[in-house]
């Protein structure tokens, strides 16, 4: 990393923890002891989105960020609750043909699309088969260019993939089997849009969201905030027969420094930050992730593992000009690299024991394939790791080029931490901070030789990591152009597999296969982390860290 970078990140942490000490010592924490909508009698859930947000189109639903508000203005046929098993929702049950190869949803009555000037006399209309045909549909659309086109390509019937049978009744077709299909569905890609909206506003339908979901649009004023109002026609009731939700709106802020961030948290201006900034975690966490006691009692610490697995990849393609003459297309020093890191230390020293140390496979915990339990991964052992070296005609590293690890600002000092610990053990290596957007296009034209990167699921199944390693797959998702033809056969097999349990004995020998190869260095298995205000309820992380607001409630 240059002096510049050095310069710039010092200047900024003096910033931030300038910031802080406001936060901690200063008497403006609690100038604000009510918040608003105390006041104004109305339950308003705030929280603060510091990256932006780019459109409420679900069609483009591709990150967190957009995500978190697409989930409360829109339904999908199917959803996945906190055991991460798939419930009903717009669809309120299903078959599946014995072929496996059709499923036919039965929709619920009398769900409604929200009041928009696009519907006659402005008042939503009632949901049908036709609008499930349409939504899809565009999904796959060319002239949409969804980012999500991706998630029916080669597994849905390209012709007769989405068929409405009666207004009530709407049926897919699929190529041949594909298990996690009903995970796929759950997407916010697959949230069900109404075609007079879409069509009114055109691309304006960014701005102009129609769903049948529990919040509906308010107001937007970007770079400031945005505005979602209870959907007081939804459809669905709590366990007494009350209609949800039972929040009145929701705000969203758009401050973009974590510092601040958190002040507001402090003056009941935010109901929750998600995540710590890395500049004043220590100030908040103890190095074994429990709140520091000055904080005890005034914010409520929240973290539950979700499926996110943080990693370093390796470029292995070895066509690509980048690997011919790089140390890393030797399996042996990718092993080398793996045995170098000390995961359990840099989970507790960089991120406050925030997470797992990834010793096992790519594929984190709580999915029933329990690939972290039962796949073998690496430990903390330099000296294996100077073996494999010397092995793979590198003695101590000796010969050995700089190789340059690619990564983001808030992973700098993660990546620091692993550029040392290779060192050690002989490997040079350089980190450079570039921007993300540059990251993303450089590992999708794999320009990228050793990059930092995470894997968040999106859907509950552990094929969605083993996609990423199928050699027929582009880059997203095969990052690190991995190709192992055993590997394939195997992916392939699961695929077709009925029987659940081969099916995750399946995907664990994919797991070990991935492991042993080395394209990848699993860092650690990530936790969903949330400061919450005292008096908020019914709020609570889950493991597609997914914002759930249904059942929130503000005391």
């Amino acid at each position: 990393m240059n002096a510049n970078n050095n310069l710039k990140q010092m200047m900024a942490r003096i910033k931030i923890r300038f910031l802080l000490c406001l936060v901690l010592f200063g008497s403006i924490l609690f100038l604000t002891d009510c918040s608003r909508q105390k006041s104004s009698g109305k339950q308003v859930f705030s929280y603060n989105e510091p990256t932006g947000i780019a459109t409420l189109d679900p069609a483009f639903a591709k990150n967190q960020s957009i995500m978190w508000p697409i989930h409360q203005l829109y339904n999908t046929l199917v959803e996945i609750d906190t055991g991460l098993q798939i419930i009903p929702s717009l669809a309120r049950s299903w078959e599946i043909s014995p072929d496996r190869l059709r499923y036919t949803f039965h929709l619920r009555k009398h769900i409604f699309f929200q009041d928009n000037e696009a519907f006659a006399n402005g008042k939503g209309r009632e949901l049908t088969a036709s609008d499930i045909v349409y939504s899809l549909s565009r999904i796959r659309d060319k002239s949409v260019a969804s980012s999500g086109a991706w998630i029916f390509n080669n597994r849905v019937d390209t012709i007769q993939g989405f068929t409405a049978l009666d207004d009530s009744t709407f049926q897919l077709k699929l190529i041949r089997p594909f298990h996690p299909i009903l995970g796929i569905l759950s997407m916010q890609y697959c949230s069900i849009v109404p075609k007079e909206v879409v069509e009114k506003y055109g691309k304006d339908f960014r701005r102009h969201p129609c769903g049948t979901g529990p919040f509906q649009f308010g107001s937007w004023e970007e770079g400031e905030n945005l505005v979602l109002i209870k959907n007081k026609n939804y459809w669905e009731k709590d366990e007494k027969g009350l209609s949800l939700p039972y929040l009145d709106a929701i705000k969203i802020s758009f401050f973009d420094n974590k510092a601040t961030e958190f002040l507001q948290l402090q003056q009941h201006e935010l109901s929750f930050v998600n995540d710590i900034d890395a500049s004043f975690k220590d100030e908040i966490l103890t190095k074994k992730g429990s709140l520091r006691p000055q904080w005890e009692g005034k914010i409520l610490l929240k973290t539950h593992p979700y499926l996110n697995t943080e990693y370093l990849g390796i470029l292995v393609d070895e066509n690509n000009p980048l690997t011919a003459s790089s140390p890393t297309r030797i399996k042996a020093v990718r092993q080398a690299m793996n045995y170098a890191i000390n995961r359990a230390q840099l989970m507790m020293y960089m991120r406050n024991s925030i997470g797992l140390a990834a010793e096992a496979g790519f594929v984190p915990g709580g999915l029933p394939s329990r690939n972290t339990e039962l796949v073998k991964g690496y430990g903390y052992n330099p000296l294996k790791s100077k073996q494999l070296l010397a092995q793979a005609g590198y003695p101590d590293g000796k010969g050995l080029p700089v190789i340059k690890l690619l990564t983001i600002a808030i992973y700098a000092d993660v990546a620091s931490f692993v550029a040392r610990q290779l060192e050690e053990v002989g490997i040079p290596v350089q980190v450079e901070v570039i921007q993300k957007s540059l990251l993303l296009e450089q590992t999708a034209k794999s320009q990228a030789l050793f990059f930092r990167a995470s894997w968040i699921a999106d859907y509950p199944d552990a094929e969605n990591y083993m996609a990423m390693f199928y050699s027929k797959n582009p880059a997203p998702p095969n990052y690190t152009r991995y190709h192992n033809p055993a590997f394939d056969v195997l992916y392939e097999k699961a695929l077709l597999e009925v029987t659940d349990s081969i099916r995750y004995r399946l995907y664990r020998e994919m797991d070990q296969i991935v492991i042993n190869d080395a394209p990848v260095i699993p860092l650690w298995y990530d936790l969903a982390l949330h400061l919450v205000l005292a008096n908020i309820t019914g709020f609570y992380p889950n493991a597609l860290n997914l914002l759930e607001l249904r059942h929130t409630q503000i005391h």
